[in-house]
């Protein structure tokens, strides 16, 4: 017999036989993965840059930036973070800003009505430039404040007794009253016409007017034949907010016709005015010698 101590060490591993006694088909050792078609390789690709928008002072020019494979077809599997920038700040050269709307004509050959940015009294305003196809193109303001603030009114009614002055002066569909006078009108503006080396807005000009009852009234005028008792109801109202102008202080107004009162009311920055006037008949104008002068802000 054998005796063996507990010391003795015993090693179980299993043994490799012979392909000839393992059973067959034998296992693959090889086996393909990932069968699918790899995508195509992408990438970001830039076009030209485009002309600068602005032939003088701060543009932007454009190019396409397209993500695409190495068969120029459309693909979402680039990097955004590596996208190149589809647009640049450009300018090509300073502008050249000029005192006058056929300055603009002649020096930069612009022929198109619009706004325009030029230099009035060492400052930058926008003005619209009309009858740029002409040899006479002329200035404009564009009422920004919009045409609502921007308006001149003959009142059209006129009292049976024009001696009195009912309703403590206030206007009233009920009053005895004829609604007969000729020359009433009411009239919008959309800009107003600005002599720029005069500095004085002619309030004759209605090329962008719009009168919704009778005649046409010049700008800051206001009239009526309602009454002989300082009872005005002819209103005018101006509103130069946003157009870098004010009327200036030295700017009258003052009356004409018979029995005409004035009474006009100024914002303390000067770009609001509004007044009414009125007589039997009369009306209210800005002083004829020097008219409606205006100032930058």
């Amino acid at each position: 017999s054998e005796v063996h101590s507990s010391q003795d060490l015993y090693s179980y591993t299993p043994q490799s036989l012979p392909h000839a006694e393992c059973p067959q088909p034998y296992p693959p050792e090889r086996q393909d993965c990932n069968i699918s078609e790899c995508p195509p390789v992408a990438a970001w690709k830039v076009r030209p840059w485009s002309k600068c928008s602005l032939t003088c002072g701060a543009g932007v020019m454009e190019r396409r930036v397209e993500c695409l494979t190495s068969k120029d077809q459309p693909s979402k599997s680039c990097r955004q973070i590596e996208k190149p920038e589809s647009h640049a700040a450009c300018q090509e050269r300073e502008c050249e800003l000029f005192t006058s709307c056929r300055e603009v004509q002649i020096k930069e050959e612009f022929r198109k009505d619009g706004e325009y940015f030029l230099r009035i009294k060492n400052k930058i305003l926008q003005i619209y430039c009309a009858d740029m196809q002409t040899s006479y193109p002329k200035e404009y303001v564009s009422l920004r404040s919009g045409q609502t603030d921007n308006f001149s009114e003959v009142y059209g009614y006129r009292l049976q007794n024009p001696f009195e002055c009912p309703f403590n002066g206030s206007r009233r569909q009920d009053c005895f009253c004829r609604n007969d006078y000729p020359a009433a009108g009411y009239t919008l503006f959309h800009k107003v016409r600005l002599d720029v080396s005069a500095m004085q807005i002619i309030t004759t000009d209605l090329l962008f007017t719009q009168t919704l009852l009778g005649r046409a009234v010049p700008f800051a005028t206001a009239g009526d034949c309602y009454s002989a008792a300082k009872c005005p109801q002819g209103q005018f109202s101006i509103n130069l907010t946003g157009t870098g102008l004010k009327v200036a202080e030295s700017t009258k107004w003052v009356a004409q016709g018979n029995y005409a009162t004035v009474k006009v009311h100024r914002s303390q920055d000067g770009a609001r005015i509004y007044g009414r006037c009125g007589g039997y008949c009369g009306k209210c104008v800005p002083h004829t010698h020097s008219g409606l002068l205006v100032q930058v802000l």
